[in-house]
């Protein structure tokens, strides 16, 4: 068995990424998946996830390999709340199923890389912080959060993970530059993978600013 790379990608489709935001989520998340099959170790190892939340939680693409991956269209509705805390349980459920672990016997996946985008905050604090716990004790290699949007707040994003980017807005050039530096971080996830470390952040283009 081929030691895979799984890849869970939580997208925030609530009403405020209604118009421009979701079409511009569309071509540069797309334009991730294209920019992925360029890279022979990514196509070898890589199995991606995409769970969606808004008023509802939806595990849009279940766990495919890269190149059986089809482009997406992911749509969102004009208004409602942002289930982020319904979506991180969901995630945990995935993860637990999904991901072989090693044993005496054989060699299971490597450790699972996560991305978090979202424009707002959650509306459901409560059990997103109950949920953060349960993530952190999957042992992910690497979980990046992205705020995108004036109206995104970091400080939540903070607490479920050091590494946080935030976006001024949430245009098609902002959102294609941050998906490339996303496609970067993942190949750099799947050459360091054979190392055990946790897989390192390439350098940030301009749109894309550190939260310390």
């Amino acid at each position: 068995m081929t030691r895979r790379l799984l890849v869970y990608f939580l997208l925030d489709t609530s009403g405020s990424m209604h118009g421009e935001p979701i079409q511009a989520l569309n071509n540069g998340f797309n334009g991730l998946i294209s920019m992925l099959r360029g890279d022979p170790q990514a196509m070898d190892s890589l199995h991606l996830s995409v769970v969606t939340f808004d008023k509802d939680v939806k595990n849009i693409v279940p766990l495919t390999d890269l190149a059986s991956f089809q482009p997406l269209e992911i749509k969102c509705p004009e208004s409602g709340p942002t289930h982020t805390g319904q979506a991180l349980e969901m995630l945990c459920g995935l993860v637990q199923r999904e991901l072989v672990k090693g044993s005496a016997e054989r060699k299971g996946d490597w450790r699972p890389l996560l991305f978090v985008f979202t424009d707002g905050k959650p509306s459901d604090l409560q059990l997103y912080r109950s949920a953060i716990t349960k993530v952190k004790a999957l042992d992910f290699g690497l979980i990046v959060g992205c705020a995108a949007g004036p109206k995104a707040e970091t400080s939540f994003l903070k607490e479920l993970t050091n590494e946080v980017v935030r976006l001024d807005t949430t245009d098609a050039n902002t959102l294609t530059t941050f998906f490339k530096w996303v496609s970067s971080s993942i190949e750099m996830g799947s050459k360091s993978k054979g190392t055990g470390e946790v897989a390192v952040l390439p350098p940030l283009p301009g749109e894309v600013i550190i939260v310390v």
